[in-house]
C-alpha cells in the first residue's frame, strides 16, 4: 500500500483518466473486437454461447489490505471468477470490472490492483475489457467474467449419476489454514499464508474434465464438503468422500496445525477458498485427476467414510 502524502490519489487524478491507466492502456486479447473506451466492450463467442458468473469481494469481509498487496488482491479476484468458468467446462476469456474505493485510494494502489488481474487473466489468454471506478467507503470489487465452451456441453452440478467416481484437481485446505495463521498471528508457514491471500486453481483442468466425459462439476470456494453438497442436492444422489483419498492434503496441512492448535481435517474438508475442481466421472478421470469417493443412490448427503461429516461446514456468506 503507497503511503506517500505526495502520492496522486484517485480524486486527485480523476476518473477517466484513472480507468484509462487501468484497462486503456492494456493490449486485448484476440477475443476482444471492441475494447474499453466506447460504451461496452464487444466480445466474440466463439460457438455462439457465453458462459457468464459474478462474484463480489468487499474490503474487511473476503481480504485485508493489512494482508494483501494490492496486486494480491486483484489475482484473487480474477482467479476465483475464473474457476466458476473452469468448472462449466470453459475457457475465460474476458473480465468487466468495478471498484469502488474512497477517494483518497492512491492511484499507484489501484494501478496495482490492475495490474495483478491483467496478470492472472493473462495465464490464460484474457483480459479485463472495461468496468466502472466509483467513490465507496472501503474497497469493494465486483468481478463478471465471461468464458467460451469452444463447442463443448457445459458440465452442470445436476448430472452425477449412482455409481459415479468423484475426483478432485488442485490443493484442498490450503486457504483456510493460510487464514487460520494470519488471524492468530502466526508468522510461519510462509507458503500456506500466501496461498490463502492468492489462490492457485487449475486452469485448465475444467475443460480436461469436460473432455473426459465428467457428469457434473464445480470448484471448491465454499468447502469441499459443502460443495459437494451442492452437486448432492443439484443431483439427487448421495456422495461418500473418503479420508483415506484425501491424506496428501492433510498430510500438506499437519505440522502447521499442529504448531497451530487447530484441525487439520478441518481444514481440508470444510476450508473454501482454494478454487480446486471438484467433479463426477462415469469412466475413469483425467490425468492430474484423483479419486476420493464415491456417488451414491439415496437422499441427497455427503458422507464422509461412511458417517456424517460433524466438523465445519464450509463458507456461508451470511453466517
Amino acid at each position: 500500500m503507497a503511503n506517500d502524502e505526495s502520492a496522486e490519489t484517485l480524486a486527485g487524478v480523476g476518473e477517466f483518466a484513472v480507468i484509462d491507466r487501468l484497462v486503456g492502456q492494456r493490449t486485448q486479447p484476440a477475443a476482444v473486437t471492441v475494447g474499453p473506451g466506447d460504451d461496452a466492450a464487444v466480445v466474440a463467442a466463439g460457438d455462439g454461447r457465453t458462459v457468464v458468473s459474478t462474484d463480489m469481494l468487499v474490503e474487511g469481509r473476503h481480504f485485508r489490505l493489512d494482508w494483501s498487496a494490492p496486486e494480491d488482491v486483484g489475482r484473487k479476484a480474477i482467479a476465483q471468477n475464473a474457476a466458476d468458468i473452469e468448472a462449466m467446462g470453459a475457457t475465460p476469456t474476458a473480465f468487466v470490472v468495478a471498484f469502488g474505493a474512497p477517494a483518497e485510494t492512491s492511484a499507484d494502489d489501484a494501478l496495482a490492483l490492475a495490474d495483478g488481474m491483467w496478470q492472472e487473466a493473462g495465464r490464460f489468454g484474457a483480459g479485463i475489457v472495461g468496468g466502472d471506478l466509483v467513490s465507496a467507503p472501503q474497497w469493494v470489487i465486483s468481478v463478471t467474467v465471461l468464458g467460451d465452451l469452444a463447442g463443448r456441453s457445459p458440465v452442470l452440478r445436476s448430472g452425477a449419476r449412482v455409481g459415479d467416481t468423484v475426483a478432485v484437481v488442485g490443493s484442498l485446505g490450503r486457504s483456510a489454514a493460510g487464514y487460520f495463521l494470519w488471524h492468530n498471528g502466526i508468522d510461519a508457514f510462509d507458503e500456506l499464508r500466501r496461498r490463502h491471500l492468492v489462490p492457485e486453481p487449475p486452469y485448465g483442468q475444467g475443460r480436461a474434465a469436460a473432455d473426459g466425459g465428467a457428469t457434473s462439476m464445480t470448484d471448491v470456494s465454499d468447502g469441499l464438503i459443502a460443495d459437494l453438497g451442492h452437486i448432492a442436492d443439484a443431483s439427487g444422489v448421495g456422495i461418500s468422500v473418503s479420508t483415506a483419498a484425501l491424506a496428501a492434503d492433510h498430510d500438506a496441512l499437519s505440522d502447521a496445525a499442529a504448531a497451530a492448535g487447530a484441525d487439520a481435517w478441518g481444514w481440508v474438508l470444510g476450508g473454501g477458498e482454494d478454487h480446486a475442481l471438484v467433479a463426477t466421472f462415469s469412466g475413469a478421470p483425467p490425468a492430474g485427476w484423483r479419486p476420493i469417493g464415491t456417488v451414491l443412490d439415496g437422499p441427497p448427503r455427503v458422507l464422509v467414510d461412511g458417517d456424517t461429516w460433524r466438523g465445519n461446514a464450509g463458507w456461508q456468506s451470511f453466517a
